[in-house]
């Protein structure tokens, strides 16, 4: 990544590399799971969209997410048959956003903020990513 300069009075440079070591530091930190469940975030290039499948858990005692029938918890590796409760899926950040969390018909599944700022942050990486055609992996 390269040093971008923005014109503008009073303008400070931006240093790309010391804001992604910052990013990745800041996603290393201790979040607590929310309890009404957690998103899967891809892009549909063919279809030209962006998606999030929401799947259901329950946090057991030592804060792990759990299988709501099952009981046990979750593999952070993935590779699980689990069905999703509900695909969500828009042609931008906003237009995603707007369908989970402005939905009248179906209460939002999110009840956490700093949950759904990371969502906010992820749909616009996506999003990026489906625009000029680079891979997006979920943070």
């Amino acid at each position: 990544m390269a040093t971008i300069s923005i014109p503008t009075k009073n303008a400070k440079t931006v240093d790309a590399k010391a804001l992604a070591a910052l990013d990745d530091k800041l996603s290393k930190r201790f979040i607590a799971l929310d309890p009404d469940g957690y998103f899967l975030i891809y892009v549909d290039r063919e279809a030209g969209l962006l998606c999030a499948k929401h799947f259901t858990n329950t946090i057991d005692d030592k804060g792990l997410a759990c299988d709501p029938v099952t009981g046990k918890p979750l593999s952070v590796r993935g590779g699980s048959d689990r069905p999703s409760s509900q695909l969500f899926t828009g042609r931008t950040a906003k237009e995603l956003c707007m369908k989970i969390f402005e939905n009248k018909e179906n209460p939002c599944p999110i009840s956490y903020l700093d949950h759904a700022a990371y969502l906010g942050r992820e749909f616009v990486r996506a999003e990026l990513a489906l625009i000029q055609g680079n891979e997006y992996i979920q943070d």
